[in-house]
């Protein structure tokens, strides 16, 4: 049965407070001050808010159990906010880059540093504590929503870190071309980050096979039945957000009654979920003394 994941989106209104006092901070900041490099800071936040807003509709709707339209159920809509995400922090770094190169060509002096930072840095530590806890609940939940939710206030975190530190600069050296040079450096990490999450999110629409360390832990269960004279092939694997899903064809004896080969399948699918937990794991039983028990169409 699948487990109910709707408590997830409390989560999600975490997010979403968050990005509120954000942007409402920097934007203060950068009233303050005029820097162009707080102002991307303040950009990205918006990009959060509607990153957050995202995964809540989509945390809400994967939470749904399966119905005739989606036997396997909806997991998979996790993707889609991660997805969308990482398009709108790409074009976040895009609209940061033609900002910061406009004041490059055009210096301007800054006002009221200190006042500013003090606000930014206030943001961050808003960012930062809500980041640790959406990772913390992505990690246990296994939740690729909340996940790149995080990972994208982490990142606001990092680059905020910057942006102090390039405007502590301008501060020290009077420099004020520093500040929409840090801009531009915010916007290449931005769109690391966005390409990051858009690659996780095609992998996951794609149905790529299960990570190495869980396909390892699938073949030393198999290698426990292989001992007991069960043999296996045709293994496909894939994941739905949370959700994984196996298929495989097992090899049994052919003097095995239909009742203990299906005891068989039953105990191993246990110990596949087992290792893989919510799993939903789908076996075929052959005898394997019969020649086109071992033969598979979709097999290379």
């Amino acid at each position: 049965m699948p487990v109910d994941r709707s408590f997830l989106t409390r989560f999600a209104w975490l997010s979403i407070a968050a990005a509120i006092t954000t942007i409402a901070l920097k934007s203060v900041a950068y009233w303050l001050t005029g820097s162009i490099s707080l102002l991307s800071d303040a950009v990205e936040s918006v990009v959060n808010l509607l990153g957050a807003l995202m995964a809540l509709s989509m945390l809400i709707i994967a939470a749904r159990p399966p119905d005739r339209d989606h036997t396997f159920g909806h997991s998979k809509a996790e993707y889609f906010a991660s997805l969308v995400e990482g398009v709108l922090i790409i074009g976040a770094a895009i609209a940061i880059s033609v900002t910061a190169l406009d004041r490059l060509a055009h210096p301007r002096t800054l006002e009221q540093m200190s006042v500013g930072l003090i606000v930014s840095t206030g943001a961050s530590v808003v960012n930062l504590v809500v980041a640790l806890i959406l990772m913390r609940a992505g990690k246990k939940y296994d939740s690729i929503t909340l996940e790149a939710d995080s990972q994208h206030l982490m990142t606001d975190v990092w680059t905020s870190v910057g942006v102090i530190g390039g405007l502590v600069m301008v501060a020290a050296t009077g420099w004020t071309l520093l500040d929409p040079i840090m801009a531009l450096l915010v916007a290449v990490n931005i769109i690391w980050t966005g390409a990051n999450l858009m690659r996780r999110s095609v992998d996951g629409l794609m149905d790529v096979a299960l990570p190495k360390a869980e396909l390892k832990n699938i073949e030393t269960v198999m290698s426990n039945y292989r001992a007991k004279n069960v043999g296996f092939h045709a293994l496909r694997t894939r994941r739905a957000a949370a959700q994984r899903f196996l298929s495989v064809h097992m090899l049994v004896p052919g003097d095995l009654t239909v009742h203990d080969a299906h005891h068989i399948a039953e105990d191993f699918e246990g110990d596949i979920r087992a290792v893989l937990g919510d799993a939903v794991v789908s076996t075929h039983l052959e005898p394997v003394d019969d020649e086109i028990s071992i033969h598979d169409n979709n097999e290379k």
